[in-house]
């Protein structure tokens, strides 16, 4: 009796040490992922800023202009 409580014992620690394992790698890939998110979020702003001011403010409120042969 001893010897299944034993093997019993033995499986769930070695269950606890891939569940150990799996959680630290779980726990890296979403630090990595939100690095990532960070850096493209980062660029985001980066492309809006330069579409941005690579538009002409044509102060009309972005209206857009009749074509002169109206």
């Amino acid at each position: 009796m001893d010897t299944d409580i034993d093997t019993r014992l033995a499986e769930l620690e070695v269950k606890l040490a891939f569940q150990d394992e799996l959680l630290d790698a779980l726990n890296a890939t979403v630090a990595r992922q939100q690095k990532e998110m960070e850096l493209l979020q980062q660029q985001m702003r980066l492309l809006y800023q330069q579409l941005r001011s690579s538009q002409p403010d044509n102060g009309a409120g972005g209206g857009h202009e009749i074509p002169p042969h109206y």
